[in-house]
């Protein structure tokens, strides 16, 4: 029996080498444009474990199939290591064969900030000039950066609960040619775009204080018992979720809302609605998109990957 050839492991860097966040964001864009449809993405399925929860989240996309494999351990910092733990495995369409193995967090780090920029070109200003982030871990960055790719005037603040947190991601932001300074939440009404990446379970500032026509990011959970957006501003705003079915499930900011009459569930517009034109942002109130990340986001950016990876042959 002939062995199978050892697989490829693509690194955290040569990540970031491969597809850089303009590339990542382009071939999330490409991939609705082409007429993916999100909802036929299978349910991330969870297995909890006293460390945290480990997440199964697989998809199939053109010649590819990929699944990662995510473990979430909230007392990982106090240990020194990342909250979040990942590999990614990518596989031929056509034969299901085991092609390569990228980094898991990396690859994370990459297309989170890359949805919701592909999100923001059509739901902020054209050319906004203000980013206030409510987070400073790899996300909060991995936004900043996505973001000023796309919008390169932006001035940014960074608020978070711990004072050196935000000292460490204004150093790493600095370490990339990228000027940002210390926030706070009294700086909402003058931002144009807002990025919360918190793991916070209850709103991280109030709604009532964001300005129409402004955008709201809002990623931090995947749990329909958790949320960063208050309910006053997700009934105020136009909001639009990756998919309606994965809202319901994971999106703790849309079903806390509906379930206090705020928001109607049946009437929200996705990501691609958005990207095709089908809806387009609001100037007479705030927009807001909530993020929990899908299956179809990662394996697109792999495909990207790895169609760039000279090794692969």
């Amino acid at each position: 029996m002939t062995a199978s050839p050892a697989l490829a492991f693509i690194t955290a860097d040569e990540v970031t080498e491969l597809v850089d966040p303009g590339t990542a964001r382009e071939l999330l864009r490409q991939t609705l444009l082409d007429g993916f449809d999100p909802a036929g993405d299978p349910a991330r399925s969870h297995l909890h474990n006293a460390a945290g929860e480990l997440l199964l989240m697989p998809s199939a996309l053109n010649d590819w199939v990929g699944v990662k494999l995510a473990g979430v351990a909230p007392e990982n910092p106090r240990l020194g290591l990342p909250r979040i733990q990942a590999v990614y495995v990518l596989f031929d369409g056509a034969t299901l064969s085991p092609r390569l193995m990228i980094d898991g967090v990396a690859l994370t780090s990459l297309r989170t900030p890359a949805t919701s920029a592909v999100a923001a070109a059509e739901l902020a200003d054209p050319d906004p000039a203000k980013l206030l982030v409510f987070g400073s871990g790899p996300q909060a960055v991995g936004h900043v950066v996505a973001l000023t790719t796309l919008f390169p005037r932006l001035s940014v603040s960074i608020v978070a609960r711990r004072a050196e947190g935000v000292a460490a991601a204004i150093g790493k932001l600095d370490a990339l040619g990228i000027e940002a300074t210390a926030g706070s939440a009294d700086e909402v009404p003058e931002a144009d775009l807002i990025v919360t990446a918190t793991s916070s379970s209850e709103p991280v500032f109030d709604g009532s204080g964001v300005r129409d026509g402004a955008c709201v990011l809002a990623i931090g959970s995947h749990s329909p018992a958790r949320r960063e957006l208050d309910s006053t501003l997700m009934g105020r705003s136009l909001v639009v979720v990756e998919d309606l079915g994965t809202a319901r499930r994971e999106c703790g900011d849309v079903v806390i809302a509906a379930g206090k009459g705020r928001l109607s569930l049946g009437t929200l517009p996705n990501l691609s609605d958005l990207v095709c034109g089908r809806i387009s942002r609001a100037t007479d109130r705030p927009n807001v998109f909530k993020g929990s990340g899908m299956a179809w986001q990662d394996l697109a950016v792999a495909a990207g990957i790895a169609e760039r990876y000279t090794g692969n042959d």
